[in-house]
């Protein structure tokens, strides 16, 4: 079966009823866990942003506090993991500040993290990766926006450089 073009299916979903519509949400949220995160987000949480970021924050912690820290392998697992889901909920948002403010309080809860990831250059490579990725990210916004998320950047660049 070849999936319909987005144009295709926006203009079939003009053609459909209220009610239509409502079944085929439903209908969809039921095939993946994404799909239901997804309406979570547009559906309750959208209208407020900031305690959207704020339970990521709080999920972050939570997902850094249960971190194997056994061997830097299941270390390196489980902070690979934890980017992802931050990046799946970036992309619910796809607002710009919430992706920068998310991934800076990423990069400090990592460089906070025991046993320190200078340790290991791989965590260390995902750190900087992060950072040069953020500073790209901080030149779309708005000029004041900008100077106070660059200053947390430098501060958590620096931090990291300094150690090595």
């Amino acid at each position: 079966m070849k999936a319909a073009s987005l144009k295709e299916i926006k203009t079939e979903l003009n053609h459909r009823s209220t009610q239509e519509l409502l079944e085929l949400c439903l209908r969809l949220s039921k095939f993946k866990k994404e799909n239901k995160e997804l309406l979570t987000y547009l559906l309750f949480e959208s209208d407020d942003e900031e305690a959207f970021i704020q339970s990521i924050k709080t999920k972050v912690d939570v997902d850094f506090e249960n971190i194997n820290t056994k061997t830097f392998y299941l270390i390196k697992k489980s902070v690979r993991k934890i980017l992802r889901e931050l990046k799946k909920f970036i992309r619910y948002s796809q607002n710009k500040e919430t992706e920068v403010e998310i991934l800076l309080y990423f990069c400090e809860k990592l460089k906070d993290f025991k046993p320190s990831i200078k340790r290991n250059t791989t965590l260390t490579n995902l750190y900087n990766r992060q950072i040069d990725y953020i500073s790209k990210k901080i030149k779309n916004l708005h000029e004041d926006l900008q100077y106070d998320y660059e200053l947390e950047l430098k501060e958590l660049a620096l931090i990291l450089r300094n150690e090595n």
